[in-house]
């Protein structure tokens, strides 16, 4: 029994030692790691800003398959955040600074180890240099694993290159997958709907999509209001020479909506119309290449386009539903300029007058003899 104690004693001695030295070592730490990604830094630089893609090149989700995510309303640019839960604790993400194209800055907390992460993008050779650093205080739990783990750089350095290489391979398939169909003409149906209206740069637009709609369908959540379809965007002007549009990113409704005058949100109603149906399977930022086509059919089968609108994308499949965007649905509908109908001249009916036909003459009995 003494030596059991003794033991014991020892065992006890050396776990408290173990927790002194622990206790005792630097909590500050900083982690780089950079990689080439293969692809134009504004793509890249976008991928990452949406935070709802992280899950799709993050390595810890494929060391903890169960791993449980949470996502905002907002989750593209500053204040976009997600959390997460996982065998190994639960943790959180808040953008706080974003440079467009350059850099994006951010707040990480994990079970009790907070942490500054910065990510940088700059044009090279191949395509852009991503580096991906983090500054911050460990736990005391992270430091213990990180102890028993070849040290904090090792354990985030391993993570950081990994997902990394990751994102290159995620950014080349998700993004460059993609197919264009047009499918003819049909007759788009109409829609009530509430929208947001907002004039765009051109180029900002599926940045602007992604944020607008999620932001939306979160409107209808919290007011359990029901959306009766797709989610859809109007395109009132759209000034390629100056690179503006002007448009409304849609939910529809099944009836007319009257809002107080102190709304944001915009009630209206969608017309039926013909159109040229064009539908993109892949990343929104294939957009501008589907409606081309469109545009290019029409002009091979010498259907001419409407002049008033309304130009129309549909979101069968979006952010929403599906996080990879190499699995996104859009419809696109050109509206088409309506036949002339040549309506025939009225006949005029004139009565006609009946025919005046002369009594026959009496022919005179012949007289017996």
């Amino acid at each position: 029994m003494r030596i059991l104690k003794y033991i014991f004693l020892l065992l006890l001695l050396g776990f408290f030692a173990l927790s002194v030295f622990v206790a005792t070592q630097k909590g500050d730490f900083e982690v780089e790691r950079s990689m080439i990604i293969k692809s134009p830094r504004t793509t890249v630089f976008n991928y990452v800003n949406d935070l709802r893609n992280w899950e799709n090149f993050g390595s810890w989700k494929v060391d903890d398959p169960d791993m449980q995510f949470t996502y905002p309303q907002h989750t593209v640019g500053k204040g976009g955040s997600y959390a997460w839960v996982g065998k190994d604790g639960s943790g959180k993400v808040v953008t706080t600074e974003v440079a467009d194209n350059t850099s994006i800055r951010q707040k990480m907390t994990h079970s009790g180890t907070v942490s500054e992460v910065y990510w940088t993008f700059k044009d090279t050779t191949g395509g852009t240099k991503v580096t991906w650093r983090s500054k911050g205080h460990m736990g005391f739990g992270f430091k213990v694993y990180s102890a028993f783990n070849g040290g904090v750089d090792q354990v985030i350095g391993t993570m950081y290159e990994r997902s990394l290489a990751n994102l290159n391979k995620s950014v080349n398939y998700e993004l460059n997958t993609f197919d264009i169909k047009v499918d003819g003409v049909v007759n788009k149906t109409s829609a009530f709907y509430l929208s947001k209206r907002i004039t765009s740069k051109i180029v900002n637009v599926p940045k602007n999509i992604r944020i607008l709609l999620p932001q939306l369908i979160h409107f209808f959540k919290k007011n359990k209001m029901t959306i009766y379809g797709k989610p859809f965007v109007i395109y009132h002007t759209y000034d390629r020479a100056k690179g503006i549009t002007d448009m409304s990113v849609c939910i529809p409704v099944d009836k007319q909506i009257f809002l107080g005058q102190d709304s944001d949100l915009i009630a209206g109603k969608l017309t039926g119309f013909e159109a040229v149906k064009t539908t993109l399977t892949g990343d929104y930022s294939h957009l501008q290449q589907a409606w081309d086509k469109g545009f290019a059919y029409m002009a091979e089968k010498h259907i001419a386009q409407s002049e008033t609108g309304p130009y129309v994308e549909l979101y069968t499949t979006h952010v929403e539903h599906e996080l990879h965007p190499s699995k996104w649905v859009t419809q696109i509908y050109i509206p088409v300029k309506p036949k002339t109908v040549a309506v025939p001249k009225p006949r005029v009916w004139k009565p006609v007058e009946p025919a005046v036909v002369e009594p026959a003459a009496e022919v005179p009995s012949p007289e017996a003899d």
